[in-house]
């Protein structure tokens, strides 16, 4: 998640010295289809349920997939930034995959593990700065919305150059696709990416008004009410490379530029199904909300939750990725709670809340 030199919540020991010791890893790609796809070891199909067809996104411009996922693991990891190396990042709160960790590769991730992303069938690995609530606990997200959209493949917007309003080539999500976006907590001085948002939603609160960080969201969000942190990943990709020295630079955001509609780089030339992933938290009485990464930001004007950002580490079963996309996203459809758009929708493997059981833990000390 954050990279460069990372700060630990107090309890947590030392981070360790030695070097990474997972195997180097390919990171870049030959093909659109990224990494080489790896089947489940189980029949995903098992984990499917009959559903309606669901209506079309029109007239909204993209398809779209919705799902839900829960809180999962809290580790002192990060297998995008520092991998093979346990301990050494702060403490991140995980969902997806529930055994990613510091040693997780695309093939670690697509061969083990349940997830709390609705079921195995995705296996990606989400991540994001641990909250903290002012008195020494982490504060679990009550669940974590990710929505998928992207503008079907016919379109000509994203599959004809000769098009006034070209974005750029459509394609999938590439396989062991991994990226991190918001603050750069190696450059603190770059402007954050994604649109990073604090909204408040609730019996008494107003989600469409936005605000800056924690500091200012706190103070508009009454208790009986959610403070969610909404954040778009990148839709743009370099077409080769799964990873990067940054862990940035390969994939990038469109933009309007001076020429007046949204487009990608030519640096980007490859339009990809973007996620936007909120996070929701139940505001408490009594307690300050801020991250972890929070104590690396020492500049002036600095307020909680201003250092926001997210990874993601691309491992769903390639069936499951593939329904999705050919059928909501391609089709034009609004698929959400995890229905497929072709008569099937993910099961849920979790019990269904929408609240944190526990909502408040104490931080891991290793």
């Amino acid at each position: 998640m954050a990279q460069g030199k990372k700060t630990k919540v107090a309890t947590a020991t030392a981070p360790p010295s030695a070097p990474p010791t997972t195997p180097i890893v390919e990171t870049t790609s030959t093909t659109l289809e990224g990494a080489p796809a790896i089947a489940s070891n189980f029949d995903p199909n098992t984990e499917l349920q009959a559903t309606s067809i669901p209506p079309s996104a029109a007239p909204d411009v993209v398809g779209a997939f919705r799902f839900v996922c829960l809180p999962g693991q809290l580790r002192s990891d990060d297998p995008i930034v520092y991998p093979g190396q346990p301990g050494r990042s702060h403490l991140h709160q995980f969902f997806g995959n529930d055994m990613a960790d510091a040693n997780s590769t695309y093939e670690s991730l697509r061969t083990s593990g349940k997830s709390s992303c609705m079921s195995p069938v995705n296996r990606s690995a989400y991540w994001m700065p641990a909250v903290m609530n002012g008195k020494g606990k982490v504060v679990r997200p009550d669940f974590v919305t990710i929505y998928y959209k992207r503008r079907p493949i016919t379109d000509p917007v994203v599959a004809d150059p000769a098009h006034p309003q070209y974005q750029g080539k459509g394609t999938k999500l590439p396989n062991g696709l991994r990226f991190i976006f918001g603050r750069d907590m190696l450059n603190l001085t770059a402007a954050r990416t994604g649109g990073v948002q604090f909204v408040c939603d609730g019996p008494s609160g107003d989600p469409g008004k936005h605000y800056a960080n924690f500091e200012e969201a706190q103070a508009a969000c009454k208790v009986e009410n959610r403070i969610g942190i909404r954040i778009n990943a990148p839709d743009c990709w370099d077409g080769k490379n799964l990873d990067s020295p940054d862990h940035r630079s390969h994939v990038s955001f469109g933009s309007y530029g001076s020429w007046g509609y949204y487009k990608c780089p030519t640096s980007h030339p490859y339009v990809i199904p973007m996620f936007t992933m909120a996070a929701w938290f139940t505001q408490a009485s009594g307690e300050t909300y801020s991250l972890v990464s929070d104590g690396m930001d020492t500049s002036p004007g600095h307020k909680r939750g201003d250092t926001f950002h997210a990874d993601f580490f691309m491992a769903w079963d390639p069936i499951v990725h593939d329904a999705w996309e050919k059928n909501c996203i391609d089709k034009l459809l609004n698929c959400s709670a995890g229905d497929l758009g072709n008569g099937k929708q993910i099961k849920q493997s979790w019990p269904h809340s929408w609240t944190a059981n526990p909502r408040l833990v104490d931080p891991p000390t290793s």
